[in-house]
């Protein structure tokens, strides 16, 4: 799930014109978190999904590979 979950987040990053930094920012978090997604060290939690979500404004499902559009 980790390259879905990355490609995903990559994908939408570009779409919205968005670094690492504005992203962070943008959501809350740190830089390193989404780098650590992106590099599929981790996977972002229920919250950074539903953060996510909310704001690229597509849900959960797409963004973990369940669902295409």
């Amino acid at each position: 799930m980790n390259i879905i979950v990355a490609t995903r987040i990559k994908e939408l990053m570009r779409e919205n014109n968005l670094t690492q930094v504005k992203l962070a920012d943008k959501i809350g978090l740190k830089q390193n978190t989404i780098s650590a997604w992106l590099l599929g060290k981790k996977e972002p939690s229920i919250r950074s999904l539903w953060l996510l979500a909310d704001f690229f404004n597509t849900d959960i499902d797409y963004i973990v590979g369940r669902k295409d559009y």
